[in-house]
């Protein structure tokens, strides 16, 4: 199956009938929540400015998948990205909490329709086309990966851009704890989203040495509903020290004792991330 294919019977038939929705929204004179400004439909996102994230898993076996991997993300992908001003784009291996070996790839966008149509417009790129000869080539009895499987993210309205650490310039040592919260309800969802973006949790991390990089709840994806997030920390160590000063916070204590907040998350998934010597990220 070639990549235009795989995206029109998985992640963009899902994409292009969420934009349907928001196009009847719009013509209904209904609001939307994180829409771009009018007239900039397919914008590609300013360097650290999101509307919504593409997250992507790459799961692979031992052996030259990987190495195949690293050549299409490294050589093909991020450079034809960087073309189409989609930037910065993070690209990870596991440390812990997940399969291994397995990339994911995190791509900030402006508008929904440069998430839709990011994999057609790379479709047309003649130096990807040649980067990425191998990649599009791949027998099915020797793919680039197992599977790949791909989210649709729509940014905290109170955080809409991705921080990008101060080591990443010089690859300095980095440890991304990618979070997912699970709710069991809609309405316990929207309760958590709105501790992160109305009633001060992000603050609070900030203050006690959790240093966010972007905020997100699942449009389309697993495991719904749910909000996504990740963090970054110089090592494991750091990020201990700081989950602590976290739990013994009094904001914190008092935050999590808001009436109306009990029981608003039922599962979380914690996986730990290194980025790749060309993450941007």
């Amino acid at each position: 199956m070639e990549r235009r294919d795989f995206l029109t019977t998985t992640l963009g038939a899902s994409l292009l009938a969420t934009a349907s929705g928001t196009e009847a929204l719009a013509q209904a004179g209904a609001p939307q929540q994180g829409s771009a400004p009018a007239g900039a439909p397919g914008k590609p996102t300013a360097p650290g400015s999101a509307q919504y994230f593409v997250w992507r898993q790459y799961t692979l076996r031992s052996g030259p998948q990987p190495q195949r991997m690293t050549a299409f993300l490294r050589d093909a992908l991020l450079p034809a990205l960087g073309r189409l001003g989609i930037k910065p784009v993070g690209v990870f291996g596991v440390s812990a909490g997940a399969s291994s070996p397995a990339m994911h790839v995190l791509t900030p966008h402006a508008t929904l329709d440069s998430a839709v149509n990011m994999d057609g417009q790379i479709d047309n790129d003649k130096e990807f086309a040649q980067a990425a000869s191998d990649y599009i080539g791949a027998s099915p009895t020797e793919p680039a990966y197992v599977r790949q499987e791909v989210s649709l993210l729509q940014a905290f309205s109170n955080f809409t851009n991705v921080e990008v650490p101060a080591a990443t310039a010089s690859q300095g040592p980095r440890l991304f704890e990618l979070r997912c919260y699970e709710s069991p309800t809609e309405v316990a969802h929207r309760k958590k989203v709105d501790m992160f973006n109305k009633l001060g949790e992000v603050d609070i991390f900030r203050r006690v040495g959790i240093r966010p990089v972007f905020f997100s709840r699942t449009i389309v994806g697993p495991k719904m509903p749910n909000l996504v997030y990740m963090t970054v920390h110089d090592n494991f160590a750091a990020r201990e020290k700081a989950w602590a000063a976290f739990g013994a916070d009094p904001d914190w204590k008092k935050l999590n004792a808001t009436p109306g907040y009990e029981n608003i998350v039922s599962n979380i998934t914690i996986t730990f991330l290194a980025p790749t010597p060309y993450s941007q990220i």
